[in-house]
């Protein structure tokens, strides 16, 4: 089935979901075509002005923007393709993450805000029906805006397009990485919270937790919406566990603030839902063209900022900043389980010397660690490097995205370490999970059943890891 675009209401994330991460085809309605027909030859009229200055188009690029073109080099520069901008290198984005930048290029042209020629912009939406992308490098992409990575992807269709002025300029410049980037972080997030919650109900039943600590009293005294979510989803996960024998006083701080924690990681998510959404729908074309107006018969056509979405990368960095720190809970808890004086749980857990576990919590520290370094804050780069001339200013977007998914790897290695060591306590204590946690019980010990004997733990560690990361990409039918 074909998705119709209409107009930028039908830029939402739940269209972006079945666009990039579901493999769906796109195509512009017919009035959208025709709207953009009808901009464009506003623009054609508007650009005759020879006393008009329009970057990019009228004048040259970068620091040749003060060189003004006549009108036949306006033509010659129009099919000029970008190939100097494609300097970036290295490790490729994910098909998912580049078809939602196809996806996201297309914002800009619907309602006849890039001034694209109509057949180009039919070009760029049928990158989405079949076939590779061109791969676009994760890595290198420091310029002011996306034009690095807007080149790797559109460049090659110069082959087979012939521009207009305005054309390439209308494919390489905005935001569409970044709408990209918080989006894909976003789906991922929502799926990894719900994981984390299971395996942290897990832990929690392991340990025995008394259930005040997630009493629904908490709500209305906390009176924070996201922790309310964080509460109500242990309460339910944990429902139908053990009622006698609970722990007598109150568990280690780990597990006590477990709905607080969770709770920034939920409003986390919540804003970068947000932002993905807002720029799912925003124009962000430089120079942008607005289209005629009683005032402006043939519209208007000016620079702005649009590239740079000041937005993504705060958001992409809160949510690396709570995968640290749910991973570090990971550390934590599983440390805990493990020390039957604070655990109250049998020393049976540790199964003599031949059949320790206590190793795992050394491996969680590691990944809590590393969760922590990719967890620091993104700032504006603070040296000029290679922003010579007008472009004094890059974005960090590409890297902060990047940092999302290690901490976001980091948690779900935690994760699945945590939910071993609860395993093996369920194990030793002959008890079986709450009704809404037996199937994740079964597949932990899918990948690493009980220690009864000494074996090296690492590989189905890592298996188990993998399981949580497919979990977290399950509606992820792209890569």
């Amino acid at each position: 089935m074909t998705l119709s675009l209409a107009s930028r209401k039908d830029f939402t994330l739940e269209n972006y979901k079945r666009v990039a991460w579901e493999g769906q085809q796109v195509a512009f309605d017919q009035a959208a075509l025709a709207r953009m027909a009808e901009c464009r030859q506003a623009f054609e009229r508007l650009i005759e002005d020879p006393e008009i200055t329009i970057y990019g188009v009228t004048s040259g690029y970068g620091q040749m923007a003060k060189v003004r073109l006549s009108p036949e080099d306006r033509k010659r520069h129009a099919n000029r393709p970008p190939l100097t901008a494609m300097t970036s290198f290295g490790e490729p984005l994910p098909a998912r993450v580049v078809r939602g930048m196809v996806f996201a290029r297309l914002t800009n042209f619907i309602e006849g805000h890039s001034a694209i020629t109509p057949r180009v912009a039919e070009s760029v939406a049928a990158m989405l029906c079949g076939g590779a992308l061109p791969p676009v490098p994760a890595l290198g992409n420091g310029c002011p805006g996306e034009i690095l990575a807007l080149s790797h992807l559109f460049s090659p269709l110069g082959a087979t397009e012939t521009f207009a002025e305005k054309d390439m300029l209308s494919l390489i410049n905005g935001s569409p990485c970044a709408t990209a980037l918080v989006s894909d972080a976003t789906l991922a997030a929502k799926a990894r919270f719900e994981l984390a919650i299971q395996v942290f109900a897990l832990s929690s039943e392991a340990l025995k937790i008394p259930l005040t600590h997630f009493d629904p009293d908490l709500e209305g005294l906390w009176a924070d919406p996201h922790e309310t979510v964080a509460l109500r989803g242990l309460r339910s996960a944990m429902e139908g566990g053990v009622s006698e024998g609970r722990r007598p006083y109150q568990a280690p701080v780990s597990w006590r603030i477990l709905p607080r924690v969770l709770g920034q990681a939920s409003r986390a998510i919540a804003q970068a839902q947000e932002v993905a959404e807002i720029s799912l729908e925003s124009i962000t074309d430089n120079p942008v063209y607005l289209p005629p107006d009683a005032e402006n018969p043939n519209g208007r056509c000016f620079s702005t900022g649009g590239y740079h979405n000041a937005k993504a990368y705060p958001a992409l960095d809160n949510l690396a900043a709570a995968w640290a720190d749910l991973t570090l809970l990971c550390d934590r808890q599983t440390t805990k389980l493990l020390d039957g004086d604070i655990s109250l749980l049998p020393p049976q857990l540790r199964v003599g010397d031949d059949g320790y576990v206590g190793t795992v919590g050394f491996s969680v520290l590691g990944y809590a660690e590393q969760a922590r370094q990719a967890a620091q804050r993104s700032f504006l780069p603070g040296s000029e490097g290679g922003g010579f001339g007008q472009n004094d200013v890059a974005v960090p977007t590409f890297l902060s995205w990047r940092k999302e998914a290690e901490a976001g790897l980091c948690l779900e290695a935690g994760l699945a370490c945590l939910a071993a060591i609860a395993s093996q306590a369920y194990y030793v204590t002959e008890r079986e999970a709450p009704p809404a946690l037996k199937d994740l019980l079964a597949e932990v010990r899918d990948y690493l059943p009980p220690v009864t004997e000494a074996r090296g733990l690492g590989p189905e560690l890592e298996r188990l890891a993998g399981a949580f990361a497919r979990r977290v990409y399950a509606d992820c039918s792209v890569d």
